[in-house]
């Protein structure tokens, strides 16, 4: 047996931190249950009580027992080996603390992430590939073939016994049809699995089926077709500003759509003007960078306005407690008959606010057309249906003016 350590070469050692060993709770004692049958309609059982027992001994003497006495009697060769088969469950240690394996090699230098990738590349390229037990040959069959099973004859005489009987005026023209015409009459009864894309909208547009495309045509990919691209906003802000300052009887339709330079002195001054003016019917104002701050200002002008008919703030930067504002405003507008809103910030609106802006709208009689985006089916058919009845009041409003 080998002598103990000196005590400063054991203080050298560096002992990995013992780990934490989880007592295990005593097991309850396993009961084993006889059944024995006697003669008569009674049965006796009886029950024989076996404690666990770990090497030998009961569960409930190793209770009592210290775990941290034993671990100090235990040698560092001894606590290492110990350390290896257990592994402690505790985040707080290292990696390498937590797993059995050991590195003896050196660090050569810091880690190249670059280097070590293409070391990797190299090796797998380098390396053969296991050569196959059979080669690969060409045409070759291996195994069985799958052959399906042999159906029914009762299936097959039922499948020959189905017969249509359409007249003898039907059936002559299907017979002398054209394979054009049956084409055509699939098409007409949305047959659509008969045919493909491009014989199904020949056929609808009456244009002809194309040459070589049978019931076994393919429809090949054609040519994309480019459109120019929409010419840029020409309108100019400041003289359109000044127009509407001026109260211009000729300018009844404003669209400043998608014009991005549009500071938020522009827009206060182009709102400012917006109650004075009597002959501006449509104001578009899509895309311009509208905020809550000039979306409040417009709130303002629309309860003054006195001509407006048609107000568009979609694809903006406004937040939902600001579009309430905006549909609260036109309670106070009578003659805007279409608000549209949708596409801002805040994709969802939530329920509280799309229950606002239903009990807004059901107040509003002038409103008959509403761009907004609701996500709930009680507000979307509130709203649906508030309409509608505005629209069937004023229908009914024209007719009687007529008589």
């Amino acid at each position: 047996m080998e002598s103990a350590l000196p005590v400063a070469e054991f203080q050298q050692i560096k002992l990995r931190p013992v780990p934490k060993v989880k007592r295990r709770a005593p097991q309850p004692p396993v009961s084993l249950r006889l059944k024995h049958k006697n003669t008569s309609a009674t049965t006796k059982t009886t029950t024989l009580t076996t404690p666990a027992k770990l090497y030998g001994k009961d569960l409930s003497e190793y209770d009592d027992v210290d775990v941290e006495s034993l671990l100090a009697q235990l040698s560092p060769e001894e606590i290492t080996i110990l350390a290896k088969e257990v592994d402690p469950d505790d985040n707080f240690l290292p990696p390498d603390q937590r797993n059995s394996y050991e590195c003896t090699k050196e660090a050569t230098g810091p880690l190249n992430r670059k280097q070590l990738i293409e070391h990797i590349n190299k090796q797998a390229i380098e390396t053969p590939d296991q050569p196959e037990f059979e080669p690969f040959v060409q045409g070759k069959v291996r195994g069985k073939k799958w052959v399906p099973p042999p159906r029914d004859a009762r299936d097959i005489e039922a499948e020959e016994q189905i017969a249509i009987d359409m007249g003898e005026e039907y059936e002559h023209a299907l017979n002398d049809a054209t394979q054009e015409e049956i084409i055509d009459l699939a098409a007409i009864l949305g047959f659509h699995s008969m045919m493909n894309q491009d014989q199904y909208h020949a056929s609808l547009l009456n244009k002809g089926q194309p040459v070589g495309l049978g019931w076994d045509g393919i429809t090949k990919s054609t040519q994309q077709k480019l459109f120019p691209m929409d010419p840029p906003n020409s309108t100019d802000v400041e003289e359109s500003i000044k127009r509407v300052k001026d109260d211009d009887s000729k300018l009844i339709d404003l669209n400043l759509n998608n014009i991005k330079n549009i500071s938020d002195e522009k827009l206060e001054q182009l709102f400012a003007a917006l109650p004075q003016n009597e002959h501006l019917e449509v104001l578009s104002l899509t895309n311009v960078g509208l905020t809550d701050k000039t979306a409040l200002l417009l709130a303002a002008a629309i309860e003054k306005s006195k001509t407006l008919r048609v107000l568009n703030v979609e694809t903006n930067f406004i937040s939902p407690p600001v579009i309430v504002k905006l549909v609260q405003a036109l309670l106070k507008c009578h003659t805007i008959e279409e608000f549209r809103a949708s596409n801002q910030r805040s994709a969802v609106l939530g329920n509280k606010i799309e229950m606002e802006i239903t009990d807004l709208v059901e107040k509003n009689s002038s409103l008959l057309r509403l761009g907004l985006h609701l996500e709930f089916n009680d507000a979307r058919h509130r709203v649906a249906a508030h309409l509608q009845r505005n629209i069937d009041r004023i229908r009914v409003k024209r007719l009687n003016q007529r008589k």
